[in-house]
C-alpha cells in the first residue's frame, strides 16, 4: 500500500508514475476523500472541545443555581452532529482504504516505461536453444509414451486444469523440488514448511486482496474464512505480520515449497495444453525481509539463485527486466527468468523475482528499528525459485531424443536413485 503522505506531497508525479503501470489510474477521487476525512476529523475535534467546554459550564452554573437547560440542549445538538460526522467518517474511511488498497506499487525510476511486454529488456542469456535432427514433440506428445502425467484422471477428480503426476513423473517432480531447495539452502536461505491456507488479513498484507479476490480459491463456511495460497509468498510475508524486527536480524532470506492455487483463465490453442497453464502447480518460493539499503543487493542474489538452478539443469534461459506495464501489482522492480519451450516455440516464465519496497510491509505492518530509533517499514522481496510445471515441460522438451526418451541432467541423478534417463519402460 502506498503512503498517503507521499501522494499528498506530489500527486501529479505519483499519478504519472502509477499510470505507467495502469493508464486508468486517477488520484483525484482518493485525494477528495482524504480531504473530507481530514476535514471531518478537524470538525469533530472542535465540536468535542465545545462539548467539553459546555459540560464545564453546566457544572459551574448548576453549582450557582442557574438554569442549564439551554446549554444542555446545545450539547445535545453537538452530540447529534458528532454522531452524524462519525458515521460519515466510518463510511469514508472504508471507501478510502479500499481505493488506496487498489493502487499498485510505484515503479522504480530505472524501469523502462512501456505498456507492452514486448519491450521487456533482456539483461542476460545463458546457453543456447536446442536443435533437433528429428521432428521433436511437445510434452503432451512425449507423455503418451512416458506416462508421467494423467490429465484425464486429474480432470475426473477435480475438472480440467488440475493435473496428476504418476509413477516416475511424480518422482521427477519431487526430485526437482528437492534439488531447488538444496540450491537455495546453499545460498543462505532458511527453509520453512507453511500452511497452504491463510486468513484474509494475511492475503491482504501480501497485496492479493482486495484487487485480486476473484482470481483466488477460498474456503468460506460457518467455521472457516480462509484462502488457498496462490504462492508461498503470501504465507512467508505473513510470518512477521505486525512485528517489529531489529535491524541486526536483517536481511532475513527464506524459502518454502507449496502447491499454488490460481483461477487461471488459460488461453485457447495447443500452446496452453498440458502443464503450461493449470489451476494447481508446485513451486519453491524465495522471500526476503531487508532494510531499504539492502534490497537492491538481495534482488540480485535471488535472481542469481534462480538462475543457478537452470544452469545446473543445463536449460537455456534469458533474464528479462520487465517494463512498467508488465510488472506485478506489488512490485517496484521485477526480473523474469524465461526458458525456451520447443513444443510451444516460445519463451515461458519460470521465475519472477521482485523488489516490492515497503509496499507489502506497510499493508502487513512489518517494521524494523535500529536501537532506540523510530521503527521503519522493511522492504520485502519475493521470487519463484522455481515454478515446476513449466520447468518440467522445459526439461522434457529440451532433453528429448529421437526415440522419445529423455536424458536427465546429472544434478538430478542422486534424487532418482541414479536414474539417468526416462523411457517408456522405465
Amino acid at each position: 500500500m502506498l503512503d498517503i503522505r507521499l501522494i499528498r506531497k506530489d500527486p501529479k508525479e505519483i499519478e504519472r508514475k502509477l499510470r505507467n503501470k495502469d493508464p486508468e489510474i486517477r488520484l483525484a477521487p482518493i485525494l477528495t476523500i482524504d480531504d473530507r476525512i481530514r476535514s471531518i476529523k478537524t470538525e469533530v475535534e472542535q465540536l468535542k472541545s465545545q462539548r467539553n467546554q459546555a459540560s464545564k459550564e453546566i457544572g459551574e452554573k448548576k453549582r450557582q443555581g442557574f438554569d442549564t437547560s439551554s446549554i444542555m440542549e446545545e450539547m445535545g445538538a453537538i452530540g447529534d452532529k458528532i454522531s452524524l460526522l462519525d458515521h460519515e467518517l466510518v463510511n469514508l474511511e472504508k471507501e478510502f482504504h479500499y481505493k488506496i488498497s487498489c493502487l499498485p506499487n510505484v515503479p522504480m525510476d530505472d524501469v523502462f516505461v512501456s505498456p507492452d511486454p514486448k519491450d521487456n529488456v533482456c539483461i542476460r542469456t545463458w546457453g543456447e536453444k536446442p536443435t533437433f535432427s528429428f521432428p521433436f514433440k511437445n510434452h503432451v506428445e512425449l507423455n503418451e509414451k512416458l506416462h508421467l502425467f494423467d490429465f484425464k484422471r486429474g480432470a475426473k477428480i477435480a475438472g480440467s486444469g488440475w493435473p496428476t503426476y504418476c509413477g516416475i513423473g511424480a518422482r521427477l517432480e519431487w526430485a526437482l523440488l528437492n534439488y531447488m531447495l538444496d540450491i537455495h539452502l546453499e545460498n543462505g536461505f532458511k527453509m520453512w514448511m507453511l500452511p497452504h491456507v491463510v486468513r484474509p488479513d494475511i492475503m491482504y498484507g501480501s497485496g492479493q486482496l482486495p484487487k485480486f479476490e476473484k482470481q483466488l480459491f477460498k474456503i468460506h463456511d460457518e467455521d472457516y474464512n480462509l484462502f488457498l495460497v496462490p504462492t508461498a509468498e503470501v504465507a512467508l510475508n505473513g510470518l512477521h505480520y505486525d512485528e517489529i524486527l531489529s535491524d541486526e536480524q536483517l536481511p532475513l532470506k527464506y524459502c518454502a515449497y507449496s502447491p499454488c492455487f490460481r483461477r487461471e483463465a488459460g488461453a485457447a490453442g495447443s500452446n496452453e495444453r498440458g502443464l503450461i497453464r493449470v489451476h494447481q502447480f508446485n513451486k519453491v518460493e524465495m522471500f526476503a525481509f531487508t532494510t531499504p539499503d539492502q534490497s537492491t543487493q538481495i534482488l540480485e542474489e535471488m535472481v542469481a539463485s534462480a538462475e543457478e538452478i537452470l544452469k545446473g539443469l543445463g536449460i537455456h534461459f534469458r533474464s528479462m527486466l520487465l517494463t512498467t506495464g508488465d510488472m506485478s501489482f506489488q512490485a517496484t522492480k521485477t526480473v523474469d527468468i524465461e526458458v525456451w519451450l520447443p513444443g510451444q516455440n516460445r519463451y515461458y516464465e519460470v521465475s519472477s523475482v521482485s523488489n516490492c519496497g515497503d509496499f507489502q510491509a506497510r499493508r502487513a505492518q512489518i517494521r524494523y528499528k535500529h536501537k532506540e530509533e523510530k521503527p521503519e517499514f522493511v522492504h520485502t522481496l519475493n521470487g519463484s525459485g522455481l515454478a515446476t510445471s513449466r520447468l518440467m515441460v522445459a526439461l522434457l522438451e529440451n532433453n528429448q531424443r529421437e526415440d522419445g526418451s529423455i536424458a536427465l541432467p546429472p544434478v538430478l541423478h542422486k534424487y532418482l536413485n541414479g536414474m539417468k534417463e526416462l523411457c517408456g519402460n522405465c
